[in-house]
């Protein structure tokens, strides 16, 4: 497929100067990109759009391996972030939230990338306890866990509500290599992992291998209608048999509080741990089935 070229006068007729550069981005064409950004700042001045368009542009350098100038990006982003009103408790402001969150994330990744794994955690805690009430601290928490998680012993999952098999307690699973899958009722890349992980039980189950399917309440089931937790919890019931039939014998404790100690602000996420419940593999998005297959295979021995 061929694509056209995007100008800027073409880019700044279009309403959003976020999707703008997302599909710029997402082309990799880094220098149209940055005039878009910039004739949108000439015009309209510091914006949340503008603070979240220059995040997208750090986490395009990024995925592209291009630290120094991701980095720029991010603390550019988290400068002009902090000059907008609510930018100490962003959650009111979609735009702000995302523009905060990818800067904090950039950078924390940056730093990791550089070997300063230390001073990566320092940072990103020392973020968490500026905004631990607000909507970032899952994507916060995500990052430490993706950052430090692994390699340290799992956090307890909170069981108190489940759907299908009574969960155990990860303490008493010790002794099985365990896989923690925190999907969501809406979510189409978790219901796309479904078959994956229904093949890996089938394969490592008689081996020993044990999955879990935290989920959480949303406040509402199909297209966006309210719902109270008994209604969700039905719904989510229903989904799970629906779309998740091929992983009936799956416990799935139903828990906010799971969700926020593991960091899990993305659906899927995959965290594997080993016989003595130490986290090995953390993983925020779908894993392919080698993949899998391979970590698994290459957990330490009880």
């Amino acid at each position: 497929m061929t694509l056209l070229p995007l100008t800027i006068g073409a880019l700044m007729t279009v309403a959003s100067v976020v999707g703008d550069v997302r599909t710029l981005v997402a082309r990799k064409n880094f220098a149209a990109a940055e005039g878009a950004v910039r004739a949108y700042q000439a015009q309209n001045g510091v914006t949340a759009e503008l603070a979240a368009a220059i995040s997208w542009l750090a986490r395009g350098e990024l995925a592209a391996g291009n630290r120094d100038q991701a980095d720029a990006y991010a603390a550019e982003t988290r400068r002009l972030a902090g000059t907008l009103p609510g930018a100490r408790k962003p959650d009111g402001d979609p735009q702000l939230a995302t523009a905060i969150g990818a800067a904090i994330e950039v950078h924390a990744q940056v730093l990791a990338a550089r070997g300063s794994r230390t001073q990566a955690l320092a940072y990103l805690r020392g973020e968490l306890a500026v905004l631990g009430k607000t909507g970032l601290a899952e994507r916060i928490e995500k990052n430490i866990n993706l950052i430090g998680m692994v390699g340290t012993p799992a956090p307890a999952l909170d069981e108190s509500t489940w759907l299908g098999p009574k969960p155990a307690s990860l303490a008493a699973l010790r002794g099985h290599a365990v896989l923690l899958f925190f999907w969501a009722h809406w979510c189409p890349d978790c219901k796309g992992e479904a078959p994956v992980l229904a093949r890996i039980a089938s394969a490592y189950g008689p081996k020993g291998l044990i999955v879990i399917g935290p989920t959480k309440l949303y406040g509402y089931r199909a297209h966006g209608e309210a719902a109270t937790p008994a209604q969700e919890l039905q719904y989510i019931d229903a989904i799970r048999r629906q779309f998740y039939a091929g992983l009936a014998e799956m416990a799935v404790p139903v828990s906010g509080a799971s969700f926020a100690t593991y960091g899990a602000s993305t659906t899927p996420t995959l965290v594997l741990l080993d016989t003595k419940g130490v986290v090995r593999f953390y993983h925020p998005g779908a894993v392919s089935e080698s993949d899998l297959a391979a970590r698994i295979a290459a957990l330490p021995k009880p």
